[in-house]
């Protein structure tokens, strides 16, 4: 049976910072996930509603996949990506991987994972993978997921060949460090300011701090944009504080992270992005607990007050981007 015996399975919150961690410490190196999380400037925000949609969407990070590409820029390391349309070559790939002595990333839809008890189709879940056998497949996923999972392979096969918002095609994808990383007072730097500037400066008025803003006059409404408000706005506020994000959709993570780069870089514009941060955090948890407040109760004060908060952490985010973006200065 093809297992690596000396992968380190140990989970994390996010499904991509935790492929992440296995992968890297395999090849020796042992972060935090916070600072996976930062490193990879993951970080973002995006509302997203269309005609086409059952219910609204708030998202707090960079699109899938794009945390790994980040990190490996920030790092150095060699990020070697395969896709393909065809199962059976997917597969293949995979097996290269593990027979080659190397856990591999996987992108699939968690929909079809035996293990996951929350059926609903994602396209950009990412686990590790680090053993088979003729049956089942043996991964590593979140630690509310289990962690150390098994899943069948067919099952796998579907979540891999599945199709739809955030797919990839049997992505799969291995790291390699080089002998020596940048030092990590000028990964942090670079991430750091790199996440400030995109997040100031939005393509469109969807994401960012523009996005938040646009959510918190939005979010009044949603009483009267939903079909059955006691399941979708309880259900919205779930998805922020327990799908992985860490809590508070994802600003605990980056409150953790700058307070870890605090101990390293000594700048009064860190610590001022750490407080806001640490400010930002405890408002999205009393966003989400309005929003399931509303959907249980049906009464709009709640909308009112969560969109409320929502205008004030637009001005906060920015105001602690505004200052990390000034780290280099």
């Amino acid at each position: 049976m093809p297992m690596l015996t000396s992968v380190d399975t140990r989970p994390m919150q996010h499904c991509e910072t935790t492929t992440l961690g296995v992968l890297l410490r395999h090849q020796g190196i042992d972060l935090s996930e916070p600072m996976l999380f930062g490193l990879g400037r993951g970080l973002g925000f995006v509302y997203w509603d269309s005609k086409r949609m059952g219910f609204p969407f708030l998202g707090g990070r960079v699109k899938p996949f794009e945390l790994s590409r980040n990190l490996a820029d920030t790092l150095g390391l060699e990020l070697s990506v395969r896709e393909t349309s065809s199962a059976r070559r997917g597969w293949a790939n995979v097996v290269e991987a593990i027979d080659s002595g190397q856990p591999v990333g996987l992108q699939l839809d968690s929909f079809h994972l035996e293990y996951f008890t929350a059926k609903v189709h994602f396209g950009g879940h990412v686990v590790a993978l680090y053993g088979y056998d003729d049956r089942v497949a043996r991964l590593v996923d979140t630690e509310q997921q289990g962690g150390a999972v098994c899943t069948s392979l067919g099952s796998l096969a579907e979540a891999r060949a599945a199709r739809g918002p955030m797919a990839a095609k049997h992505r799969s994808f291995a790291l390699t460090a080089p002998r020596d990383l940048p030092a990590l007072r000028t990964s942090i730097m670079a991430s750091v300011t790199a996440c400030a500037h995109a997040f100031l400066n939005p393509p469109i008025a969807n994401l960012g701090h523009r996005g938040i803003d646009k959510a918190g006059k939005a979010v009044r409404t949603w009483l009267r944009r939903s079909d059955d408000p006691g399941r979708d706005l309880p259900q919205a506020a779930l998805l922020m504080e327990k799908a992985g994000t860490g809590g508070a959709l994802f600003r605990n993570l980056y409150r953790d992270f700058l307070a870890e780069c605090a101990e390293c870089v000594d700048s009064d514009h860190l610590r001022t992005g750490h407080r806001l941060y640490a400010e930002a955090a405890a408002l999205w948890t009393e966003v989400a607990a309005l929003i399931t407040r509303a959907g249980e109760s049906g009464e709009e004060q709640y909308l009112v007050r969560a969109g409320t908060t929502l205008l004030d952490l637009s001005r906060i985010e920015r105001e602690a981007m505004e200052a990390l973006s000034r780290l280099e200065s």
